[in-house]
This record gives structure tokens, sequence and C-alpha cells, in this order.
């Protein structure tokens, strides 16, 4: 045996030994060690075939300009009492606008220099006076609305991921789609429900003061103070878990938020074996939570969930360290969820779900076994046809169809890949393709053997005829494959991604493995005949 074929036989002996190692933990799953299945990944299933939810999720962008002018807003009033400037009030308009009433001109001039020093994106207005007041009017600039909407929808793309990583969710798909949406495919969610309720969740968590000297009952029959805002207390009874709402009337203005938090976690309390969330503060939170708490002592501050107050403590000291809780009679589900989004962070602007479909795993396994049902009969009546018309040939040919498939689902192993009912449409495909680049050498090797060649000269020069033309028809295959999956989604990337992998393995088995079997057969001696 020469040199050349001693290589070429232990590169195909490599692959395959390779292939058949990656595809062990799909095969045999939890019976392998644990360092063979570190190494190489089971073959991941797609939704379709695995069951699971298909999400499109819209988020409401406007929110997140109105929240982003009200920030403004906040602040404008801070920068001005810190600047000694004497105003009315602040106020967000609509149009995206924010009017700041003040008393004369020279107070307008003021408030105009701080805010082209502060907010210099803001465009001026107009200069109106109403009822003896002066009034200045501020815009937010189209491109920075734009550049608001944008950010909004990319922070709710990876706030989302950052929760679906958290859930524990395998092999999630979340993507960014035209007009603010946002695509979601969960595979293998056995609580749809929870999922739904935790992705759809706002998680705006805010500390306000409870403004103590108001009646609740007046703020109910619409007698609601200025600067203060109407909330209930959610209460659950521990035995019955019934579900109460209280009342209570708080702050206008949030003194903190939960964008400042650094960790989440669900803890029990020992005295009634209550879970509740513990957070910590990040190093500018910590800082503010001390401040807030040393000049509030006495005081309730209400901890306020997506306007839900969960709990109301009277501050006894001054909290240094940067730790609070949020506990609300919890079970450990919605703790553990709880803690989950704050932790992943609260959403830019809420998110409606637009679309859910829901995959069961039944019609999961119906559609596996659809696809390899699919997979079995067309392999089979193309291995019956090889047969037939090439003989002996047509075994050689049957046998590298086989390998193909076996590298096919190997290299979806190693490179992680997912695969899809679309795909196994493609697996598919790659087999017809497959016997094509044979039944183009077998036509080639029978011509030369019409013209009269020997067997090892018909065959050499039926693969080196035929090679250049196959390897033409892949690569032409193989861009548009690329193309696909570069620009697909969905069904059509998981159909490229099968095609693409089953071009790369159909050349090697028709221009490699073909080709050392022939040579292999005709270097036991002196072969007359070929049998195709």
């Amino acid at each position: 045996m020469s040199n050349s074929l001693k290589i070429r036989t232990g590169l195909v002996l490599g692959c395959l030994v390779l292939a058949l190692v990656s595809l062990g933990p799909t095969l045999f799953g939890s019976n392998l060690p644990d360092w063979w299945r570190k190494a190489f990944d089971p073959i991941h299933l797609g939704l379709d075939l695995q069951g699971g939810m298909h999400l499109v999720l819209g988020v409401d962008v406007d929110k997140a300009v109105e929240s982003r002018l009200d920030t403004i807003v906040d602040q404008t009033e801070g920068l001005l009492r810190e600047k000694d400037v004497i105003f009315k009030r602040v106020d967000r308009s609509s149009g995206e606008r924010i009017v700041i009433t003040v008393y004369d001109k020279e107070a307008g001039e003021q408030v105009d220099a701080i805010m082209a020093d502060t907010f210099p994106s803001l465009e001026t207005i107009t200069l109106s006076a109403e009822g003896g007041y002066v009034q200045k009017n501020y815009r937010m600039s189209d491109n920075e609305i734009e550049e608001v909407r944008d950010y909004a929808v990319r922070q709710a793309l990876e706030t989302l991921r950052n929760r679906v990583d958290e859930f524990g969710v395998s092999e999630p798909t979340l993507q960014r789609q035209a007009d603010n949406r946002i695509l979601s495919q969960l595979p293998g969610i056995k609580d749809p429900q929870r999922a739904i309720d935790l992705l759809g969740k706002t998680a705006l968590l805010e500390f306000k003061m409870v403004m103590e000297d108001v009646n609740p009952q007046d703020a109910i029959a619409g007698n609601i103070p200025p600067g203060g805002q109407l909330l209930y207390e959610r209460n659950v009874d521990p035995r019955s878990g019934a579900v109460t709402e209280t009342p209570l009337v708080v702050e206008n203005k949030t003194i903190l938020t939960g964008d400042l938090l650094s960790n989440a976690q669900v803890r029990i309390d020992t005295r009634f074996n209550d879970p509740y969330v513990a957070i910590d503060f990040n190093s500018v939170g910590a800082k503010r939570f001390d401040q807030i708490t040393a000049a509030n002592v006495g005081r309730r501050m209400a901890i306020v969930l997506d306007d839900t107050v969960y709990s109301a403590p009277v501050i006894r000291e001054r909290i240094s360290g940067g730790s609070a809780q949020v506990s609300g009679s919890f079970t450990e589900q919605e703790a553990t969820d709880l803690a989950i989004v704050l932790r992943a962070g609260s959403l830019p602007a809420p998110v409606d779900i637009l679309e859910n479909r829901t995959v069961g795993p039944s019609l999961g396994q119906d559609s596996i076994n659809q696809g390899v049902l699919s997979v079995l009969i067309g392999g089979l009546l193309v291995i019956v046809a090889m047969l037939i018309y090439y003989k002996l040939s047509g075994l050689v040919a049957n046998f590298v169809l086989i390998l193909n498939i076996v590298f096919i689902m190997a290299m979806l192993s190693i490179f992680g890949a997912t695969l899809t009912l679309p795909g196994i449409a493609g697996i598919v495909l790659t087999i017809g393709m497959a016997v094509d680049a044979n039944v183009l050498i077998f036509e080639r090797i029978r011509e030369e053997i019409r013209l009269g060649r020997t067997a090892r000269a018909a065959m050499e020069a039926g693969f080196e005829k035929a090679k250049l033309t196959i390897i033409d028809a892949n690569v032409t295959t193989l861009i548009a494959a690329l193309v696909l999956f570069q620009f697909g989604t969905g069904p059509v990337k998981g159909f490229a991604v099968t095609l693409s992998v089953g071009i790369l393995s159909s050349l090697f088995t028709a221009v490699v493995v073909s080709r050392l079997i022939f040579d292999l057969y005709l270097s036991r001696g002196k072969v007359d005949r070929l049998s195709i």
C-alpha cells in the first residue's frame, strides 16, 4: 500500500472515529462518562421538534420617551433648586415637551443658561406668558427621540435575554425584528404561563416615602394632595392565601429606583418561614440609600414594584451598607421570579405580547417521527435504485451515503447547531445531492470503459474529470446556502444550516471517501473489470 493511500485511509478513519465520538452524547446521553458529555454537546433540537414557546413581543417605545422626559423633569427641578432659581413648576407636556414656569424674564434667562449647559440636545421652542408668569418650552429633538426609542428596544432585548438565561432555558432564540418587535423562541418550556409572566413583567422597582398625614379614604374619594399618588399595598393571608389591598398615599417623587441594584437573592425569614427578596445596591445606590434613611428616620418608606406596594416598613434607624429586603407574603416561586427580574434589570418600557404560539412536546415528537420517516424512505429508495443500476459500485455509493449522514449529524453536534424540521428537509435534499455526485463519477467511469481503458485508468479518469464539475456545483449551492443563513430567520436559517453542512460532507465523501474505496479495491492486485 502506497504512503498516499495510507494517509488517506488514516484521514477517513480519523474523521469517522471523531464523528462517532461526537455523536455519543446524542445517542447514549447520561450513560456516558462526564468528561465525554462535557467535551461534546448532544444535537440540539429546535422549537418545532422538542416543543416550547414562540412569542412576538412589542416594545412600547413611546413610554420610554415619556420616562426620559420625566427623568429630565426631576433633574431640572433639582438643578433649579441647587442654583437658587425661583420657579413655580416644571411639567412634562404633550409633543415631547418640557414646560418650565417662572415668575419673570430674568429667571427665564437663568433657566435658558442652565438648560443649554445641562441638556444641550433640547430645542427651545417659544417664550410665552400665562397670567403674568413666564413659560419656557423645550422639546427633545427628533434625533434624540429616535435614539431613545432605539435604545429602549435594544435594552429590552438585553434584559429579556438576561431573564431567559436566569430562567434556565436551553438554546433560546431572541432576535430584534422590525416595528419595535422582539422574537422569542423558548424550546422545552414546561410552564408557558410562568414564562409569559416573567418576560412581560416591567419590574420597575421604586422607593417612595409614605404621606402619613393624608387619609387614604380621602384620596380614594379623589382628594389627592399635590405631589401625592394613591397606590395599594398587597397583603396575603398566610393561612387562606387570600390577597387583599390596602390603600396608601405616597409621594409622587421616586427617591430611589431599581436600576441601582447590584444583586437580588431569595432568602427565608426564620421567624415566619416566609421567603423574601434580599437586595444589594451598587456603590451609588448604597450611598443614596444611606442618605435617604438618615434623613427619614421614623417615617414609612414604600417599596413599590410596578405600581403595587409590596411593603411599607418604618425606618427605625440609618441603614448603611446598601442592603434592604422586599417582603410581601410571597410564595417561593414568586420570590424567585422577582429576584430573577430584579437581577436581570427592569425593562425600559412596557412590552406587550403580540403573538403567542405554544408547540406541545407530542407535536414535536410527531414532527421528529415524520422527519425520520421521510429520511428513511428517501434514503431507501435511493439505495435500491443505486444497487440496481450500478451493481457493486452502487453498494459503494450507498455506503458513502450512510457515512455522509453520519458526518452531517456529527458536524451539527460539533458546531452546536440546532436541528429543526426545515433542517431535516435540508438533510433529505443533501442525500439527493450526494448521490448526484456519485452518479456523475460513475457515468464518467462508464464512458472511459467504453473507450477501452483499463479498470484503474477508467476509475482515475472518471474521478478526475467529474471532480471539477462536482466542486463547481456544490460550491455554487453552498454560496446560496450561506446567503440564506446570513439573511434568513427561523425556518430558513435552520434549512440553510443543514444544507451548508451537508454540502461540505458530500464533497468530502464523494471526492475523497469514494475514491479511497475504489483505490483500496484496485490495490489488491490485477482487476480486469469494475461492476458498474
